[in-house]
């Protein structure tokens, strides 16, 4: 009778797992520079605590109440992903959340943000989060956190998932929307095109062209289609500060999935309707295309899209207000003006007249 000496037990690790915590800890060291050079008044401490630390006295603040909103980027990411193209998701997620923080009056403070995937691909994740420091630079926000989830199983080869965490504050008696009423004036900022909302229908629609990412754009000429497709959504954080700080801006409407038929009447009382010229700003070509192409009836280009305008700005004095934003260069366009609604119950709604033609 023979016998055989049993194989010694493989130890298991995290790693064999698909678990690689000195991946992790080597995208932190690559992202600390970008993040530590969005600090701001009222930043303390830094990347690496169990928390994040904000003080509002240092920021400047007296009276403040907070203001805080989540968002995502989306099916764009699958944009990213299959581009290439990780460097602007980031921007796109910090703009989705400030664009909200600001039209309730709040300046944007500090930004943290999640990022899962299956396997951690350092290089790819620190430009993702480097875009997140880039938008959070241009709005004035500190990025003081986040966390990277690897989770092998649950994502594709490749893929990643992101939400952004942004926390704003204002002073209680500027807090928006303010008192709008039949009279007052409607100007619209230009989105960048379709933003971040929207991408699902985009897909389908370049998938039914038979358009690769990498094929000329039909409405740009000289870029491909996923380098157009993949421009940032706007950030919007200094003209609308600038006019609530002066005391211009009644409300504020930050345009994304819903379109302005969606947005707008969600900032405004009952018994009033905003009435938009469709006519009032240049279509930007991406609509034309999309609309087109799909084909996408009108109501529901409005009802999806941004359709040119990213921001919705209701405003008294019409003077001040674009003499304002033409010091800034912020590019603008008169698309309407607020009505009595037939009752004054009625909840606030939006007409166009015309409509816009794509």
């Amino acid at each position: 009778m023979s016998s055989s000496t049993p194989p010694t037990p493989q130890i298991a690790s995290y790693r064999d797992a698909g678990v690689d915590i000195a991946a992790g800890d080597a995208l932190v060291e690559a992202i600390r520079p970008a993040a530590r050079a969005t600090d701001r008044p009222g930043t303390l401490g830094g990347l690496g605590g169990f928390g994040a630390l904000f003080d509002l006295k240092a920021a400047g603040f007296l009276d403040p109440v907070l203001v805080s909103c989540t968002d995502g980027v989306g099916t764009k990411l699958m944009l990213a992903i299959e581009t290439g193209r990780h460097e602007t998701v980031g921007i796109d997620l910090v703009a989705m959340c400030v664009n909200d923080l600001v039209v309730q009056g709040a300046e944007p403070l500090f930004f943290l943000d999640y990022f899962a995937t299956g396997r951690l691909d350092v290089a790819d994740a620190a430009r993702v989060v480097g875009g997140i420091a880039e938008g959070c630079r241009r709005s004035g926000c500190a990025l003081v956190g986040g966390e990277t989830a690897e989770m092998p199983g649950l994502y594709a080869p490749g893929h990643y998932d992101l939400a952004g965490f942004a926390v704003g504050a204002a002073e209680r008696d500027a807090l928006l929307p303010g008192r709008v009423s039949p009279g007052d004036v409607i100007l619209g900022l230009p989105s960048s095109g379709v933003h971040s909302n929207g991408y699902s229908l985009v897909r389908r629609i370049a998938a039914a062209a038979g358009l690769g990412w990498d094929a000329p754009a039909p409405f740009a000429p000289g870029v491909s289609l996923g380098e157009a497709l993949m421009e940032p959504t706007r950030l919007y954080v200094g003209p609308v500060l600038a006019l609530q700080r002066s005391r211009l801006l009644r409300a504020a409407a930050h345009v994304t999935g819903g379109g302005l038929v969606g947005n707008l009447p969600r900032v405004l009382p009952p018994g009033v309707v905003a009435v938009i010229d469709g006519g009032a700003w240049p279509m930007p070509p991406v609509f034309g295309w999309l609309a087109e192409a799909g084909p996408v009836a009108p109501d529901e280009m409005l009802r999806v899209f941004n359709c040119g305008i990213g921001m919705a700005l209701v405003v008294t004095n019409v003077a001040s207000a674009s003499s304002m934003l033409a010091e800034l260069g912020e590019p603008f366009a008169l698309i309407g003006r607020i009505e009595a609604a037939p009752s004054p119950d009625a909840p606030a709604s939006l007409r166009f007249s015309p409509p816009p033609a794509f």
